[in-house]
């Protein structure tokens, strides 16, 4: 590859005006999305796998990303899920010795579009301010007025549901078939780190796609359901909050991450909110309430639960606040077996603060 002087220019368009100039990297093409950024320092494949960035465009917030290359097993999923990257120093050459390839061949074959070279750090204080907004780059057509038009046509992240997209289309199983302890998964995009931490405490996994019925759950004959993390708005997925409280009226173990925190909340009437910007990095400060104890957690999320609705339920009880921001991070329902995070637990990359997460669930499974 070509040194970075030698690249071709790309532009990056935000919706309120803003305009960026930089060089190409991955694939020469032209891709839109909602702008979100994340400040973790490694871990940048795990990241651009997470199924919950799908229809996004993630600035990479750390100087330097792709130095120690990609490896096949560094994955959450089964392929890049962002729809762009913008680096300041997006590397070609890695100094891991085991790495199977650079960033820019994995980039090429996954066809992700990337804009090198820009102010990340000054771009990610800029969406602080202004909050999420769609943004288009391309790397074959730098007229600002014709993609101007392009990025008028991009729907916004509020209202769209896109858990579905992401979702296994057939079923499939997990662990170990002869465990006493057997979870029926919602996949409405969930990351391969929180099955490892399933089946790692021997429970016997079967993932369902994000529209499978009640009934075919049941089917599996579970010991407790999991209801997963995923990209896009809560609000619209009225398939999911249904399965969901037919899971609580049955009262059997429930555990959700993420989405599936949101999803758990909309299904005991509180309602979900956009965020201005979202939580992205991997280490957020959370306060578990019930121990008094803090924890260092990774996230993932443009939307949250209302937090006074949480705080007027009867029936919800907050089990975890984000100590920048106060926002709920945990939840539990008093009369059931159920409870969620708005973090993520299995934190790949990141912290192993919340693992004790999936101990208490396997325990309430017995």
């Amino acid at each position: 590859m070509p040194d970075k002087l030698e690249r071709k220019p790309a532009v990056l368009l935000l919706e309120d005006g803003t305009i960026l100039h930089g060089k190409a990297f991955g694939k020469i093409g032209t891709t839109t999305g909602e702008i979100c950024f994340n400040t973790g320092m490694t871990g940048y494949q795990e990241v651009f796998t997470d199924p919950s960035y799908y229809g996004q465009v993630l600035i990479m917030n750390n100087v330097h990303v792709g130095n120690y290359g990609v490896k096949d097993a560094d994955v959450e999923s089964d392929g890049v899920k962002v729809k762009a990257v913008i680096g300041r120093n997006l590397e070609e050459q890695y100094s891991r010795m085991m790495a199977d390839g650079s960033l820019q061949e994995y980039f090429e074959k996954q066809n992700v579009v990337a804009i090198d070279g820009v102010d990340t750090r000054a771009l990610v204080a800029h969406v602080r301010t202004q909050g999420a907004m769609n943004c288009i780059i391309s790397s074959e057509n730098t007229d600002v007025e014709e993609l101007k038009v392009e990025l008028s046509k991009v729907p916004s992240m509020n209202g769209l549901e896109l858990a579905s997209a992401v979702s296994t289309t057939e079923s499939y199983f997990l662990g170990n078939p002869e465990s006493k302890v057997r979870v029926a998964v919602l996949d409405f995009g969930i990351k391969k780190n929180i099955l490892n931490c399933l089946v790692e405490r021997g429970a016997y996994v079967k993932v369902h796609n994000a529209k499978t019925d009640f009934e075919e759950l049941q089917s599996f004959n579970p010991s407790g359901y999991f209801i997963s993390n995923g990209p896009g708005d809560p609000a619209p997925m009225d398939y999911a909050v249904k399965t969901v409280k037919q899971i609580l009226a049955i009262d059997k173990p429930l555990f959700g991450i993420c989405l599936g925190h949101q999803l758990l909340a909309l299904a005991n009437d509180i309602p979900t909110f956009k965020m201005h910007h979202g939580h992205r990095g991997l280490n957020h400060p959370v306060k578990n309430i019930i121990t008094g104890k803090s924890e260092i957690t990774t996230q993932n999320h443009g939307f949250g639960v209302q937090p006074d609705a949480v705080r007027a339920s009867a029936n919800v009880e907050i089990t975890h606040v984000n100590l920048n921001d106060d926002s709920i991070e945990g939840i539990r329902i008093k009369d059931k077996k159920a409870f969620s995070v708005q973090y993520h637990p299995e934190a790949t990359p990141g912290p192993h603060d919340s693992r004790y997460l999936f101990d208490d669930f396997m325990a309430m499974m017995g």
